[in-house]
């Protein structure tokens, strides 16, 4: 039947899923292994809140369903295209990923310390970023005591890495 015989308030909308944390084209996802833990216990929650949809609107019900299948195949996507990098298999004396590290900016007297996570472990309210973050890529790969050049809101800021840990 074509679609101009069908009620208005028959139609279903195509429900909006919320995408995942952006990971830009042609880069390994690499997860920490407490990140994949994670992704692994948000799949297992989003089967549950499908097995658990109640029936009692139908319309409502396919919404719903639609949206948990849609975020499910995006998780799926993420869980088999990630890498788990054991911050235990990091070398100690520079910046890599799964590192903590402690810098400073040279105009700030109060140092600053995150945690370098996968994309969907990120998380800045618990000072972890994501791999791919601008200031993360510029400190990957220094050593403590080395002061790297970083452009921050159009000016040039130095950073003085102080502590890296594992």
């Amino acid at each position: 039947m074509s679609r101009g015989f069908v009620k208005e308030g028959d139609q279903e909308e195509t429900p909006i899923i919320p995408p995942r944390a952006a990971l830009p084209n042609g880069v390994t996802n690499y997860v920490t292994p407490r990140g994949m833990q994670l992704l692994l216990n948000e799949r297992t929650q989003l089967e549950q809140e499908r097995a658990t949809l109640p029936t009692t609107h139908e319309q409502q019900r396919r919404i719903e369903l639609a949206v948990l299948n849609g975020k499910l195949d995006l998780l799926n996507e993420r869980i088999a295209s990630a890498r788990i990098l054991d911050s235990a298999t990091q070398p100690k004396e520079e910046v890599r990923f799964g590192a903590t590290v402690t810098y400073k900016i040279a105009t700030s007297p109060t140092p600053q310390t995150f945690q370098i996570v996968g994309v969907d472990e990120a998380d800045i309210a618990k000072r972890k970023i994501g791999f791919v973050a601008p200031i993360a890529v510029a400190l990957t790969g220094h050593k403590v005591g080395e002061v790297v050049k970083f452009k921050l809101g159009g000016e040039i800021k130095k950073i003085e890495i102080l502590k890296i840990s594992y």
